[in-house]
């Protein structure tokens, strides 16, 4: 097999592509949820504590020097991150623990059998006629 088609056989897997759908959907849900976290959830919290705004927090360790940069230790940024990532994480859990619900439920109903076919019948109805001649 050639490399070519071996690639086109990986890329074109089910679990390639749905594994590609969940990452591109994954990215934008971040995003949804940055925002969110960002712009209705921290302000609020910022307020509580005194219009504090958790991005601009930072240990400056050597101020800006001409066109120099100034060096700090931006915390704020990671608490931000911190707080973004907790809530991704939480909203998957909700998420999969639906679904794990709805599994179980789906598992729990009872599986009526299937009605038995005419030839089925047909033949139960024979051997109870060989059993009632012995």
């Amino acid at each position: 097999m050639s490399m070519m088609s071996e690639f086109k056989a990986f890329a074109i897997k089910g679990n390639v592509v749905d594994m590609a759908v969940g990452i591109i959907i994954g990215a934008a849900f971040g995003k949804i949820v940055s925002s969110f976290v960002g712009d209705v959830i921290m302000p609020p919290i910022g307020v509580l504590l005194g219009g504090v705004n958790f991005t601009d927090l930072a240990f400056v360790l050597q101020a800006a020097v001409g066109d120099a940069p100034e060096v700090a230790i931006r915390y704020g940024s990671f608490i931000q991150t911190v707080i973004d990532f907790t809530i991704i994480a939480f909203a998957i859990f909700m998420a999969v623990r639906a679904i794990n619900s709805f599994k179980q439920k789906e598992a729990a109903a009872p599986v009526t059998p299937a009605a038995p076919s005419k030839e089925e019948v047909l033949l139960t109805e024979i051997r109870d006629l060989l059993k009632q001649q012995k």
